[in-house]
């Protein structure tokens, strides 16, 4: 909780006149019970007009000027909310974008989301809510009752038994809801993993008919929310009927009381007056206490949470300073028996993999769903730490390059085209904006976009909706290559970025791949046989081990599993014939 102090005390001046301005308010108020006191005594008792109109007058000037101090006090506090909380947005949001890969998976995107939208909005109406109420309604509590034994200590001791009763109330409800609001909390965070997985998989889900189980289970998650909630929301609710009832009865205690002191002659009507007056302003303060209380335990959990996620360690990955002075040639990757498991488990998801890329060279990566093609490209760029064994990238162990070497090495095209909103060229430039025009057009000639790029209206300037969603899929893969293009990778990675393309735009495009002026090593990973058959060597995945290595022609001989691939794409006689 102590980080969003730091964040306030930026604002430290007006996060102290907020409170200060508040205060002047309510001492301003607590003066109105005496004013009305004095004119019942004093000018309705005796008929003064005069002394009634120029207490009044008083009581104008108190409402104008406390009016202003709560609209200056307003103003300061939502600024101080609303700044501190952007700067908690931001620094949390450059946080995400420091987890690697593996630390966002474990979190997962629908936490991040929680974290960065909802609990954020929690911490900052917290933030608004203290500062407005937190110092002022236990000043008007206490004030009121300091005010009410000045005017009758016998009549004032009703105060001190209800201030008392009402804050042993609030203690138990807030032991009762907090951690329970913590729980809700979490619950809310799987009804939100839960859409979004059924949002993304709708077509799915329909295709399948599952929408119907999908909903069921769906109404499970939300009504064990829905539960929790009600059952906590019941107990807060508790509040502010039970500050009603506890204060309406010390209210009629403290008449009857007054009464009786007036009959003795000790106090007159207007301090009566005076006196339920301010038990009044200590029942409206207590609810707003009251409300404050619920509206924190609400934000306690949110500001746990974010701070978690601030501490959290951004990388687990091992990184080491290279002392090495030889490195090898540009482009050039090896693998000397790697073996990886996610998350620390014994079943290895890549095993004992070794292989040597020459500068220039291009690989191919085949194999069925789930044979680790993507895990070997994700060890090459060191998204992971390898298990067991070392990856060597131009000569230096992939873990003692930074991720700023590695985005200059890789040009990498992930298997899930990704577009951001902007347009083509902002999309294309992202890793180097200083490129000509001619650039960028010889690169969208290379991924075979050119064509249809030209064709809309602004051509490179043409506008791209957010996830590139006015694009087809095989649009969007060949635009994801030419941005790779862009940087002059040393190193290409194809990661089954061709298979939304026809055969005949997949073959143009693996000809000019090929013809690139300044002759990068090229990675492709594909389940199709015909995007890999004429790299220089292919490696062969099944079930995360090498089952083959070497060109086309040799893996035909002497891997069955590579034979049943092709041969499964390319029937025996078609290949004959070829």
């Amino acid at each position: 909780m102590s980080y969003i102090f730091n964040y306030i005390k930026k604002y430290k001046i007006r996060a102290i006149l907020a409170p200060l301005f508040k205060m002047l308010e309510a001492i301003f108020e607590l003066l109105v019970p005496l004013v009305m006191a004095a004119i019942i005594n004093n000018g309705i008792a005796s008929a003064d007009t005069h002394y009634i109109i120029k207490m009044s007058g008083v009581l104008l000037f108190l409402a104008v000027v406390g009016l202003l101090f709560s609209i200056t006090a307003q103003y300061f506090s939502a600024y101080v909310a609303v700044f501190a909380a952007a700067e908690i947005r931001r620094d949390l949001f450059a946080k995400i974008l420091s987890l690697s890969q593996s630390m966002k998976e474990r979190v997962g995107e629908e936490v991040l989301t929680t974290r960065i939208t909802n609990d954020i909005n929690q911490i900052q109406n917290a933030i608004n809510m203290v500062l407005r109420l937190f110092l002022r309604s236990p000043f008007i509590v206490a004030g009121a009752t300091i005010m009410a034994f000045i005017v009758d200590i016998k009549s004032a001791l009703t105060f001190i038994v209800v201030v008392g009763l009402l804050s042993l109330i609030v203690w138990a409800i807030m032991k009762y809801t907090l951690p329970r609001y913590r729980a809700i909390a979490a619950r809310l965070e799987k009804v939100l993993h839960a859409t979004s997985e059924n949002l993304e998989g709708a077509r799915v889900l329909r295709a399948f008919c599952q929408v119907n189980q999908e909903k069921d289970l769906f109404n499970e998650k939300t009504g064990s929310l829905a539960g929790m909630q009600i059952a906590t929301g019941k107990i807060s609710a508790l509040l502010n009927p039970v500050t009603y009832v506890v204060v309406n009865i010390g209210t009629v205690l403290l008449i009857y009381v007054g009464m009786r002191r007036v009959d003795s002659g000790f106090i007159l009507q207007g301090d009566v007056v005076a006196l339920v007056n301010y038990m009044g302003q200590i029942l409206v303060e207590l609810i707003k206490l009251a409300n404050l209380i619920v509206l924190l335990m609400k934000a306690f959990p949110s500001a746990y949470r974010v701070q978690e996620l601030m501490e959290m360690k951004s990388d687990e990955r091992t990184h080491i300073a290279f002392k090495d002075d030889v490195a090898g040639e540009n482009g050039s990757i090896e693998f000397k028996n790697v073996s990886f498991s996610y998350h620390g488990s014994n079943d290895y998801d890549i095993e004992d993999i070794s292989l040597d890329v020459k500068p220039g060279t291009v690989l191919g990566v085949i194999g069925g769903t789930g044979s680790g093609k993507s895990t070997l490209l994700s060890l090459m760029n060191h998204t992971y730490d390898p298990t067991k064994g070392q990856i060597i990238i131009n000569g230096r162990d992939v873990i003692s390059l930074s991720d700023s070497e590695i985005s200059k090495v890789f040009g990498i095209v992930p298997q899930k085209a990704l577009l951001f909103k902007g347009t083509v060229k902002s999309n294309l430039t992202m890793k180097n904006s200083d490129v000509t025009e001619d650039e960028i057009r010889a690169a969208l000639e290379t991924a075979q976009a050119l064509d249809f790029v030209e064709a809309k209206d602004g051509a490179i300037n043409a506008s791209v909706m957010e996830r590139g969603n006015n694009f087809s899929g095989g649009q969007k893969q060949r635009l994801t290559i030419a941005r790779a293009l862009m940087g002059r990778p040393q190193i290409l990675v194809l990661d089954d970025s061709a298979s939304a393309l026809d055969l005949a735009t997949e073959a143009k495009l693996r000809k000019a791949l090929m013809n690139l002026s300044w002759n990068p090593t090229i990675v492709i990973v594909s389940q199709r046989a015909s995007s890999v058959m004429e790299a220089d060597q292919i490696i062969v995945l099944d079930d995360g081990k090498c089952v083959g290595l070497g060109s086309h022609a040799d893996l035909l001989k002497t891997c069955p599993v590579y034979e049943e691939i092709y041969y499964c794409q390319y029937p025996r006689e078609e290949a004959a014939n070829e």
